[in-house]
This record gives structure tokens, sequence and C-alpha cells, in this order.
């Protein structure tokens, strides 16, 4: 057995394809978590180990174990015998006879709800694989799997059984499926259906079309959103912006068929769908056993995969350490192969990755595989300070991860501006105490706001940050340095906790001294301070009256009289 390769139980599969590689424990560097290194499985042991520490979800409890494992998917360019042609635009896909009406137009005139409303595009798929091309689907049947629709949101539930009752295919689709096989609970729950945006919008008075790159509907309710996408395939690659030789996609409005919509999504455990019809879970990639695995595994060729979407490196690594999954070898080598693609990806995207990353509450987790496979280094190199501190004496800020996890845990509401306020501090840090050491004074705050602001321009270079957000980020990271400051007196306290940014400034400072162990006693004194500001009460502002003015106005006639 190789030093660093976990073995996986999987019988009939090729070793290469069973063990998932990790750099050896001598080689690793840690960031934020205090997971050991992983243990070696040996051949025949009934215990397999994974990376990580985080205790597996419920147990899944399909009774046919001899159930077939689908085959991978034909990979690009392969063309599959038997395609059906494709269907006029605009038609609805309930296997009756339905004329296909002329592509809408944009109305000029007309009532203003409809003035201006933008129509979809018009769609010219190829031919497309039918439904009953390859190997069938696995399918379990209620009694095989955990998910009940009580588990379900109500409101997803409605929409569900409208587009069912209409003759529409509706699955539940995604995290949402796979969190509820898992036992977990999930965020959101999305459908997908066959239905075209252009027709849900006419089922759902309450529906809102979005997006360019992939077009898809939002179903508004009082207290959530159900999103609703199509069934989509592979796009086509002469339908794309992106430069010649590129996989990268810039479109992903070509619509399929479920099977084709599961193999273009990213992983095998995303790729699960919920039947509303017969409450059954249906697979076509394999996702089913790598749940049982603990597996992240991509669909497909995974060079292919990364560089037709980059972001897809980073949601492995999100996936493998929220769920304390290892990630499939072929992922890992192809993640560090094309990790320079990120690049390219567009920098909203990025930056929502990256806040729901750090949302997710095993940010330390995630972040150490980012690290592990050279992620780290391409997308975040402020985090590396988290490292390096430790070796130039500056402190040890590999706890800043954690407490942002524990943060989260305990439901803390903490902004987006302070979680990219606290990615930045690491550096900010080395940076101050290098400055501070070899010029023995205090680091000014003109300088220290010079110091953030080159920093954060170099940040926004990968990232896509509102200005009005990218205004918060200083002024937190300002208000940081001033917190830091010991010559202040009790006046100076109590008018520096009235500013509008002190409350995030301060709960920055709470998430270093957590991670560090030090400045308790600063960050009690400005917490007094805090709670003193909250019970003095606000001043009152008394608007001054207004004179009444004495005997009254005179009738118009009076004054014409002279009277």
């Amino acid at each position: 057995m190789v030093p660093g390769v976990i073995a996986l139980e999987t019988d009939g599969v090729a070793a290469e394809d069973r063990a998932v590689r990790h750099p050896a424990p001598h080689q690793k560097r840690r960031v934020g978590d205090q997971q050991q290194p992983p243990a070696v499985a040996a051949a025949g042991d009934d215990a397999v180990s994974y990376r990580g520490s985080h205790a597996p979800g419920a147990p899944l409890n399909p009774s046919s174990e001899d159930a077939a494992i689908v085959a991978p998917s034909p990979g690009p360019g392969r063309r599959v015998a038997g395609r059906a042609a494709a269907r006029p635009y605009n038609a609805v896909v309930n296997d009756r006879a339905q004329p296909a009406p002329s592509p809408p137009r944009i109305r000029r005139g007309g009532s203003r709800r409809h003035r201006g409303r933008r129509a979809d595009p018009p769609v010219v798929a190829p031919p497309c694989a039918g439904e009953d091309d390859g190997p069938p689907p696995r399918i379990l049947p209620r009694p095989e799997h955990p998910i009940s629709r009580s588990q379900v949101d109500p409101n997803a539930i409605k929409v569900l059984y409208r587009l069912h009752k209409q003759g529409f295919k509706a699955y539940l689709v995604g995290g949402g499926v796979r969190d509820l096989m898992l036992g977990l609970k999930p965020k959101d729950f999305d459908v997908a259906t066959d239905a075209r945006p252009n027709e849900l919008r006419r089922l759902f008075r309450n529906a809102r079309i979005i997006g360019r790159r992939f077009r898809l509907a939002h179903i508004l309710f009082k207290d959530s959103i159900v999103e609703v996408s199509t069934f989509r395939r592979a796009p086509d690659p002469e339908e794309q912006d992106s430069a010649p030789g590129e996989l990268l996609i810039t479109s992903d409005n070509t619509y399929g068929t479920p099977r084709e919509d599961a193999f273009r999504r990213d992983f095998t455990i995303n790729a699960l769908f919920y039947n509303i019809a017969d409450f059954s879970v249906i697979d076509y990639v394999g996702g089913i056993d790598d749940l049982k695995r603990r597996l992240v595994r991509v669909i497909g060729v995974p060079d292919v995969r990364f560089q037709e979407d980059p972001v897809r490196m980073m949601r492995a690594c999100e996936f493998a350490g929220r769920l304390g999954f290892a990630i499939e070898s072929r992922t890992q080598e192809a993640i560090q192969r094309n990790r320079g693609a990120l690049a390219k990806a567009a920098p909203a995207r990025l930056t929502e990755e990256l806040l729901q990353l750090l949302k997710c509450g095993h940010a330390g987790a995630s972040i150490q595989w980012m690290l592990d496979l050279g992620l780290l280094e391409v997308l975040l190199p402020e985090a590396l300070a988290m490292v390096r501190a430790r070796q130039v004496g500056a402190g040890d800020f590999s706890g800043i991860l954690p407490t942002i996890d524990a943060l989260m845990q305990e439901e803390r509401e903490v902004s987006d501006a302070v979680l990219l306020a606290a990615m930045l501090l690491p550096e900010i840090m080395v940076r101050r105490f290098t400055y501070e050491t070899e010029n023995r004074r205090w680091m000014s705050i003109e300088l220290f706001q010079s110091l953030t602001r080159e920093l954060l321009e170099r940040f926004l270079q990968r990232f896509q940050i509102a200005n009005h957000k990218r205004a918060q980020i200083l002024q937190i990271l300002d208000g940081f340095h001033r917190l830091c400051d010991p010559s202040w007196t009790p006046a100076k306290r109590l008018r520096f906790a009235s500013k509008s940014h002190f409350e995030d400034s301060l709960l920055l400072f709470e998430i270093l001294t957590r991670a560090t162990g030090e400045g308790h006693v600063v960050l009690e004194q400005w917490h007094a301070v805090a709670r003193q500001r909250q019970r003095r009460p606000e001043p009152k502002i008394e608007l001054p009256r207004r004179r009444r003015r004495r005997g009254g106005r005179r009738r118009k006639g009076k004054l014409e009289r002279g009277g």
C-alpha cells in the first residue's frame, strides 16, 4: 500500500479508481482545521478511512444491493444512435400533439405589465438522444430510500404537483435530494422539469424568468423561492463565446431529456432525481453508490468538465469539506492540472462560491482541501498568510476558519463584508508585524489604510464586489486597527462605539481573539463599551413649537373696504 492513498472497497472497479490520493503526511500544510492526516485502510479491512473527521450522516437503507450501476457517460463528441428529432420551439412537452406557435417577440405596446418583457431566446437544438437510449437508470422505490414528502418544503411540493397535474415531468433535483438521502436538512429545494420557461410563466403567475447563461424560473412565495429549471443537455461548442480551442461554457440554454440533464451535472452525488409521480429516486450516473462510499466524483471526463466550468473545482472542495467526503483520485489529479483555469471564471461566480463556502459551517476543511490541491495559491493567496504568519513569528492565525465555522454553527449573524475582511486579515497582520518589527514603532492609521487599500485592490482583480461592500470592508479593517490602539480614553471609546461599522469591526476583533487566544481583556473592555452604548438613551430632538398667529386671518372683503 502506497502511503497517502486511501483504499476503497468496491468490487469490480479498477485499482486506480478505488484509491483517493492525498499528499503524504509529511508534505501536508494545515490551514484552519485540526484534522489528522488520513489513515490508510489495509486491503480487506471492513472499515474504510476517509479524509476528514466529520461523522457520516444517516445511513442509506436500500434493500437491493444487486441493482446495476449505470455505465459512464458516452463522453463529449460521441454520437448516440437513434437520436430523435428536436421538438419544435415552444411546443408543450406532454406527449400530446400540440401546434408549435411562432417564436414570441418583445411587445412594444399593450399593457405596462407586458411591455418590454424579454422573450425566451430561440432554441435550435441538434437531434438529441431519446429517453430509451443508453442503459436504464437505477430506480429506488419509496420503501428503499429515506426521503419523505414531509421533509420537503411545502412550496416546492406545490410546484411539483402543479407541473405533474399539467402533464409535465417534475423532479426534485440537486443538493436537496443528496442531503435528504444523507439524513441532512437541505437549505433549499430545486425543481427540474420538461416545461420550457415560457410555459412556466403561464403556469405560475408568481414566476420570474431570470438568467442569461442559464435561463430558469424563480417561483416566488411569501417565505421562500423555488428555483425551477428545464432539463438541459450538453451545450453545443459552436454556440459558446469562448476563445477557439477552449471548452468554457458561456451559454447553457439547450434543452434535453432527464438522462441528458443528469449527465451534464457536475458530480454524481448531485445528479439524483426525486420523482413526485411515484416518490422514487432515479439515478443515471451512480450517485447512490458514491453516497454510500462518501465520495465526490465528477461525471464524465474530469479535465473536460473543469475546463467547461472551472468553478466546479471549488465546489468539489466545498462538498468534500462540508459532507466529510473523500475526492476521487482522478478528480483530484484533474483539479491539480486545471487549477489555472480559475482565472477564466466569472469574478461574480467566484465571489458567490467563496461566500457560500465560508458560510457552509465547514470552511476549515474546505479551505484545507483547496490548499492540498493547489487551488488556494490561485484563488486566495491572501489566506496562505495563515501558514506564513507562524513562520515569521507574527502569531498563529490557523484558528480563524474554525472560529468562523463556530460562529455559523452558533447561528451568529456575520455579514459578507466581515467574512471577506477576515480573509484579508492574516496578510495585513503579517505586513503590519513586519513593519513594526523593523521600524520599532506603531503603524500609523494612514499607513494602515494605504496597506488595506493595496491588498483589497489586488483581491478585487479576482473577485467582483459592489462598491458599497468594498467601502464596508475598508471601514471594518480600519475600525479593527483602531480597536487595537491602547491609548483610548473612556469618552473616545464611547464616541467610537456610535460609528456605523463598530459592530462589524468588533466582530472581526472577536474572531481574531478567539482564533489566537490573545486580547481577551481588550475585547471585554470593548464589549462593556458596546453594552454601555446600548443602555444609553437616545437624545430626544424637540422641534421648535410654531407660534400661533394672533387675531386670525382677515377676510378679503374687510381688507378691500379698508376695515
